[in-house]
This record gives C-alpha cells, sequence and structure tokens, in this order.
C-alpha cells in the first residue's frame, strides 16, 4: 500500500486529472440504480493520496498546492456529477428539434458548475492538511461544508449529496433522523477516506478505530430505530391512500391529442374497486400536472371528478393553475396541486415554491432568453414560485405537507414545515428522464426524507417510481417504474417533532466543529499524538 500510495501521489499532468475524473464517476456507482457503497471507499482513498501530492511545491509555494488541490476536487467532482447526472440530458430530447443543441451545457455544463463545490472542499481540506487522520477529518469539514453550501446557493442542487451513497438501504437511513444528510455526508466521508492510512505511517489505528466506531453506530441506530415499537392505537392516526400512475409518455403530455383519454384514464384508476379485503382509500392522488388542461377553466371536470370520488373520498390532483392579472396582462401559472372533495369542490390548494431552474423558469431571463434559452416547458413567461407553501387539510383534522417534484430533495423545505404535520405528499413528473437513475435516485431521495423527519412520504410519479413510504423509510407499497396502475396502502400518521429538526441543525454544526478541531489540532500538532 506504501508503494501504490507514494505512485499516486507523485502523478502529475494528464495521469493526475484522469485518475481523478475516473474516480468521481467511480464513486457515482454508490447511487442508485447500483447503490454499491464500497467504489466510495475507494475513490476516497485515492482521493487522499492525490491530495497528498498537493502539499508540496519547490517552485510555487502554498498557493499552487491550494490551486492544485482545487483543481483536484474539481476534477473529482466533475467525473461524480457527469456520471451520476448525465441522465439530465434526457429531458431536452423529449423536444429535439428545439432543445438538442442544448445537450453539452446539461451533460457536461452542469457538472462542471456543480464541481466548484467540490473543488472548495478539497481547498478547505488543503488548508488544514496534515499527516495522520487528522487530514480525513479536514476532508470530511470540506465536503460537509461543501454540501450544506451546494443546498442553497443560487437557489440550491443537492442532488446525489455524498451522504446519499451511504443510505442505500433503510437501516443505513435511520443516521439521517439525528445529524440529517450532511452529517451523514461529513462522517461518511471521514469513514470512506480511511483506507488511506494504510498507506502511510501515522494515524493508522486511531482513524480505523474511530471510522469503525462511527460505522457501528450508523448500523446500530439504524437498527434499533427500525425496532421501535410503532405507535400505540390510542394515539394512532391511519390514512387510507391510493395512489394512481397513469405513465403518460411526455411526448404526450407536451402535445394536444389525447388529453381527454388521459384524463379518462386518470377517472378509471381513480374508481377502481379496492383488492378484496382492502380498505376503500380516504385520499386518491394524482401526479404533478396530470390534469392535462387547466382545471379551474373547465367546469366538466370537477363535475365528472364527483361522479368518479365515493362518498367521503378527496382528490389530491397536480395540474396547472392559472392566474388572472386583468386586461393586457398575460395570466401568471402556478405548478399546483389541489384538494377537490367528492362533491367536485376545491378544499385546498398549494403553488410550488421552490422552481426548477430551466425546467419551470429562466434564472437572469432578460439575458438567457436572447441567446435561445427559454423553459422545457412551454408557457408564456414560465411559471411563477408562490411565496408560501399551504398546508393541505383533509377532512378528519389530517394534515399534509405538500412538495413538489424536486422539492422533496431539500432538507430544509420540510424543516419548515409545522408540527401539525402528518405526512409529506410529494407528487413529481420524472417522465422527463425515461428510464435512466434519475428516477430511482429521486426516489432514494423522498425515501431518505421520510426517515430524515420520521413521517410518512406519500409520493405519487407520473410513470413511476411511485409508492407510499413509512416514516422510517420503508416502502409501504409501490408501483415499478412505467407501470400503468393505481396501488392502495393504509399507513399510521403522526405529527412532527420539531425537536427532531431543531437537534439535527444542532447536530450538524456539532459534528463540524468536531471535525474542524481534529483538523486544526493535527494540522498544529495539539494531537500529534494519537497518530
Amino acid at each position: 500500500m506504501y508503494r501504490l500510495a507514494g505512485s499516486i501521489m507523485l502523478l502529475w499532468g494528464v495521469k493526475r486529472a484522469s485518475l481523478a475524473i475516473v474516480m468521481g464517476a467511480l464513486a457515482a456507482l454508490a447511487l442508485p440504480p447500483f447503490s454499491f457503497p464500497a467504489t466510495l471507499f475507494v475513490s476516497f482513498t485515492v482521493l487522499v493520496w492525490l491530495l497528498d501530492g498537493t502539499t508540496g511545491s519547490a517552485d510555487g509555494g502554498i498557493l499552487r498546492s491550494y490551486r492544485q488541490a482545487f483543481v483536484t476536487g474539481w476534477l473529482f467532482g466533475f467525473g461524480y456529477f457527469v456520471a451520476g447526472l448525465w441522465w439530465v440530458g434526457s429531458a431536452l430530447l423529449v423536444e429535439a428539434d428545439e432543445f438538442a443543441w442544448a445537450l453539452p451545457l446539461a451533460i457536461v455544463g452542469l457538472p462542471a458548475l456543480l464541481a466548484i463545490f467540490y473543488g472548495m472542499a478539497t481547498l478547505i481540506a488543503r488548508i488544514f492538511w496534515s499527516e495522520g487522520f487528522g487530514r480525513l477529518a479536514a476532508l470530511a469539514l470540506g465536503f460537509g461544508l461543501a454540501e450544506w453550501l451546494r443546498s442553497f446557493v443560487a437557489t440550491g442542487f443537492p442532488w446525489n449529496a455524498i451522504g446519499y451513497g451511504a443510505m442505500p438501504i433503510p437501516v443505513m437511513m435511520q443516521s439521517a433522523h439525528a445529524i440529517g444528510l450532511f452529517g451523514v455526508s461529513a462522517l461518511s466521508v471521514f469513514v470512506f477516506a480511511t483506507p488511506a492510512l494504510l498507506g502511510t505511517r501515522r494515524g493508522r489505528v486511531t482513524g480505523i478505530v474511530l471510522a469503525t466506531l462511527l460505522v457501528v453506530v450508523h448500523f446500530g441506530y439504524g437498527a434499533w430505530r427500525l425496532s421501535e415499537a410503532p405507535a400505540t392505537a390510542a394515539t394512532e392516526k391511519t390514512l387510507s391512500v391510493r395512489l394512481v400512475q397513469p405513465a403518460v409518455e411526455q411526448t404526450d403530455k407536451n402535445g394536444d391529442d389525447d388529453r381527454e383519454q388521459q384524463f379518462d384514464d386518470l377517472l378509471k384508476l381513480s374508481a377502481l374497486p379496492p383488492k378484496a379485503g382492502d380498505k376503500r382509500p380516504d385520499l386518491i392522488v394524482w401526479p404533478e400536472t396530470s390534469v392535462p388542461f387547466i382545471l379551474t377553466e373547465n367546469p366538466d371536470a370537477f363535475t365528472r371528478i364527483a361522479d368518479t370520488l365515493q362518498p367521503g373520498q378527496v382528490l389530491l390532483a397536480g395540474a396547472v393553475r392559472a392566474e388572472d392579472r386583468g386586461p393586457g396582462y398575460p395570466p401568471r401559472y402556478y405548478n399546483s396541486v389541489f384538494l377537490i372533495n367528492d362533491k367536485g369542490e376545491i378544499i385546498g390548494a398549494s403553488d410550488k415554491v421552490h422552481l426548477t431552474p430551466f425546467g419551470e423558469y429562466v434564472p437572469f431571463e432578460d439575458v438567457l432568453r436572447q441567446w435561445g434559452i427559454d423553459n422545457l416547458i412551454s408557457l408564456p413567461g414560465g411559471f411563477t414560485a408562490a411565496s408560501a407553501r399551504t398546508m393541505l387539510t383533509l377532512p378528519g383534522g389530517i394534515n399534509l405537507y405538500p412538495l413538489i417534484c424536486y422539492e422533496i430533495i431539500f432538507p430544509q423545505e420540510i424543516d419548515e414545515a409545522p408540527a401539525s404535520t402528518n405526512a409529506i405528499v410529494n407528487v413529481t413528473n420524472d417522465g422527463w428522464f425515461g428510464d435512466t437513475p434519475g428516477p430511482y435516485q429521486h426516489f432514494l431521495q423522498a425515501r431518505v426524507r421520510a426517515a430524515e423527519t420520521g413521517l410518512p412520504v406519500i409520493r405519487d410519479a407520473n410513470n413511476g417510481i411511485s409508492a407510499v413510504i413509512d416514516g422510517k423509510g420503508q416502502i409501504v407499497a409501490g408501483l415499478s417504474l412505467d407501470k400503468k396502475q393505481a396501488v392502495d396502502a393504509t399507513i399510521s400518521l403522526l405529527s412532527v417533532s420539531k425537536w427532531n429538526d431543531s437537534g439535527r441543525f444542532y447536530n450538524f454544526w456539532l459534528i463540524i466543529a468536531c471535525l474542524a478541531l481534529a483538523a486544526v489540532g493535527s494540522r498544529a500538532g495539539f494531537i500529534s499524538a494519537l497518530d
């Protein structure tokens, strides 16, 4: 291992850059649909050795080593995000004659921008770099801060945070309940980088012991939480849900043909009788923008919905909402969900708050539209973001917190949920991306949000993956990709604990503080005895 580590440290030029990119791409195999976390041990071990090779520079001094560290992290991130996000380009091929020219921007440009955060991570690590296990703490510190920043800078895009690679199954998701996605991401980097100590002579025992302890706690806490007894009958609320998955091809959704057939299919799937022995659903859910017309401009649609619903049933439908602005002004459009009762009346509605850049709105619109860059969704002016999210309350007092499409990938969006929230409802349309890793990655992130908050997630997707997920990330019932069907499930509901929300926030910063102390202490020689 010493010889291998030394040869990697001494790499330069094209060989060094290529290895960094390949290691980043290898790390993406930890993500769905592959979900093979072992690759992260290889990737981060090699990344540590590459960074070891930036610590000295006879002719360039400290600034050159910082620049090399940033470039190494950027190259690693570029490989990771290209391999993990190449499928984003599939959305541009739905209307290829209009958007295919932008494929390089999606496949290469987006990863190049996101890789800046990983360059910042390795730059931060390099500032505190030392020998022994302290450099692992420095790297974990850098990546923890980078993933946190990635969740909100420039509206945020925390897709495929490193922590997801450490949470492929429910027993490995539970740590997020205590320390959140970004806490898991930081500590995961420390663990995944630990084999690098086998190629050096200092800090080996201490680092391996700490990493082993973290792994034991990670699995132990997960097993303990999964074994917790469910709520007692005296305090338990239940909700019977039907997920309707119409599996409409995105090209058909974008066209003007077959809109009436699409609406008929939604109604037919909603009206199916429950399986023998199953409870009739209280709530029927349709996916994001599933209604193929402006719902509020079609009174007949409400009549047909009322005729379909049984007494006491409620429909939650994803639809575009138009807001009239008066003569001479185009309407505003919102990506919305509506609650409709068995009389065909709207009893609740909520609009999307966190819009998708270039899908629902164009950042820097005045400049970019001059260059021909437009929304994928053809609406005049795109969608408008709501100023606030509205809780959806079902008859009987059950409160649903609505998240539309990729809003569910943002932990902070859910941390804002009122304490009275009983479940999260997430409607989405991943049909833009076909049978690629995208829908599988999106689904994992929804499951982690459930485990993170302890709240059930009711997730309905146009073409899948749709599922009812319990508050520990376990699938109660679901539908696989591209299956045109409906599925019923009954879930237990509890109110969210706001203590857990604040606890995750403070625990993440406690982890960052501990990593910083370890990195600084090792750099200054205060903990050299442990090495």
